[in-house]
């Protein structure tokens, strides 16, 4: 099948995360990428750890099959340079604070004036305005400001971490790839473009649509770890194994806890854990810990029943079932060693080839291409 967006230019002035992320969607579905960074220096997770021969693997990771231009935005000949470029664009990805574009004499209606079709998408943390627009926040925060991260949060004495970049990922590059995509299509119809606000704290409500309903529509009280999803009950929690591995128990449902329990021989009087959810779930601890989890993995496994042993990111990497659809399939080049690329949600039949060993531009290198010389700005 051919790539969707074989025919699509992205402009890429984004950095860390949301930004390339996003772009390295678009990028796996056809689009070329074009990343704009500084001189001498490049965009700073050039330089971070870990690294292959130099080459860090974190960087390489989220930009691989990507153009790069080096470019002094600040100079005073950067927008007549850039402006060819700008007249082909299909799309224009930024994450600075808002306004920093504008004073770069690159904001969305400049941009705009140049090229009326151009999909113009800014990420940022609390979007381009109300009192919080220009406050400087990361993922932590912003998880916070929107409530989700205090509905488990760990105890007052050892608060716990959010295992992954919920508003980062979830509620920046995710909602800009979609509205991306649609903006692309809308403009089939009108030949027009558009600006589209990206607010990473906004798109993190989602992730608790169940305590919106809850805690919002229907005003009731939602504390720390006081939900079915969040560790009220003892069939939705984790549990430590005598070798200190954790078993996730996900038996929600009346059948899979009735199984969980048959297979722990869990008491019949503490089987009801909406009655007593504490004295039930110390039961469900008391038995999984008196077993290391290489004794619960097989049992759990044959009795299908929403619990397994938490894996780590290394033996997820080799586990049979991903093994077999091909997961890692696709491959990274990283100073001239393949490594797996980062799994990404692109069907098959939109990609190049599976296989493919993509990799990092280095700083610059498609200058001449694009008809770049940075020598030339003051």
């Amino acid at each position: 099948m051919t790539q969707p967006l074989k025919d699509i230019l992205v402009l890429d002035f984004s950095t860390l995360l949301p930004g390339p992320m996003a772009t390295l969607m678009l990028s796996e579905a056809g689009a070329e990428v074009v990343k704009l960074e500084r001189p001498a220096t490049g965009e700073g997770a050039r330089h971070t750890d870990p690294k292959i021969e130099g080459e860090s693997i974190g960087f390489a990771v989220l930009n691989h099959g990507k153009r790069s231009v080096a470019l002094d935005l600040k100079s005073k000949g950067a927008m007549d340079i850039l402006r060819p470029i700008l007249e082909k664009a299909d799309v224009l990805v930024e994450q600075f604070r808002p306004g920093v574009m504008d004073r770069l004499g690159l904001g969305y209606e400049a941009v705009r004036a140049i090229n009326p079709r151009i999909v113009y998408c800014s990420i940022t943390g609390y979007g381009q305005t109300g009192p919080k627009a220009t406050a400087a926040g990361h993922d932590l925060n912003y998880v916070g400001d929107t409530g989700v991260l205090s509905l488990s949060c760990g105890t007052e004495h050892q608060p716990t971490m959010p295992f992954g970049l919920v508003a980062d990922i979830g509620g920046g590059t995710y909602p800009a790839v979609v509205n991306i995509l649609l903006a692309l299509m809308a403009r089939q119809k009108t030949n027009t473009g558009v600006h589209l606000d990206i607010a990473m704290s906004e798109g993190a409500f989602a992730f608790a649509y169940w305590a919106h309903a809850e805690g919002v529509i229907a005003g009731q009280e939602i504390g720390n770890a006081a939900s079915r999803l969040t560790g009220r009950l003892a069939r939705y929690r984790l549990y430590s194994a005598s070798d200190c591995r954790q078993i996730a128990v996900g038996a929600l449902e009346e059948k899979f806890w009735q199984v969980f329990c048959d297979v722990i021989g869990q008491p019949e009087a503490l089987r009801d854990d909406w009655r007593d959810p504490v004295a039930c779930a110390a039961e469900v601890a008391r038995r999984l810990g008196s077993q290391p989890s290489t004794h619960w993995e097989p049992l759990l496994s044959a009795a299908d029943c929403c619990c397994s042993v938490v894996k780590t990111p290394a033996e997820a990497a080799t586990d049979l079932h991903f093994t077999a659809r091909g997961v890692f399939d696709r491959k990274l080049n990283v100073s001239g060693q393949e490594v797996p690329a980062l799994p990404l949600p692109i069907a098959p039949e939109f990609r190049s080839s599976t296989g493919a060993a993509g990799r990092a531009a280095a700083l610059g290198e498609d200058n001449v291409r694009f008809g770049v010389d940075s020598t030339k700005t003051e």
